[in-house]
């Protein structure tokens, strides 16, 4: 309130600057809660996208690791290295979107790569199947960990707009009602007494 005070200039200029500062800030909370709206919308569908990415993820793995063990079992971890040699990590692309000023992730493209020809091929059919299931374990991974990306960046863009608005509906706008009330009644007050000095002045002249 203080600040409020030292910045405005006293008399009609003061108040029309409330005014003015007055409209800005209810117009901006406005503005702020249908972005709000939208940002709410927009975090809920991507909360049931991360959801559904994850339950995918989460039934894909298991029978990855069902075919790893297997394969184990079967052949030895020497089996394992030999499956492995010579293929190289997959790579994943983020396609990244912006939704309401928040940059997020809106898809990914997961290259695993296929074994090359001079590699020798797994020694049992547990390592082959591990190996097609994993790859798809990676894509749903990839997808899981960009949709959680995506739903966290446009949460938090969800909170800090709550408390924009929160912070300009409940402290600025009371205060700048508060300052320009404080500025009309003055401004009543001295043309109520500038009109009382011209009557006793007119009467003391006609004297």
């Amino acid at each position: 309130m203080t600040g409020t005070r030292r910045r405005t200039p006293p008399g009609r200029a003061g108040r029309l600057r409330l005014r003015h500062s007055l409209d800005v800030a209810v117009r901006g909370a406005d503005l702020l809660e249908q972005k709000l709206r939208i940002l709410r919308s927009e975090h809920q569908r991507l909360l049931r996208a991360e959801e559904e990415a994850g339950r995918a993820w989460q039934d894909l793995l298991p029978e990855a690791e069902g075919w790893l063990l297997r394969g184990l079992l079967l052949g030895g971890e020497q089996a394992l290295d030999s499956a492995a040699a010579g293929i190289g990590p997959a790579e994943v692309t983020v396609h990244w979107t912006v939704s309401m000023g928040v940059r997020h992730p809106a898809a990914v493209s997961t290259s695993v790569p296929a074994r090359p020809p001079t590699a020798a091929a797994p020694s049992n059919t547990a390592l082959v199947l591990a190996e097609a299931a994993y790859g798809r374990a990676v894509r749903a991974a990839a997808e899981y960990a960009a949709a959680h990306a995506a739903a966290e960046a446009v949460g938090a863009e969800v909170l800090s707009t709550r408390h924009r608005v929160r912070a300009l509906r409940r402290h600025w706008i009371p205060r700048l009602r508060e300052a320009l009330d404080r500025v009309d009644l003055a401004l009543e007050q001295a043309e109520h007494e500038d009109s009382v000095r011209r009557r006793w002045a007119a009467r003391t002249g006609g004297r």
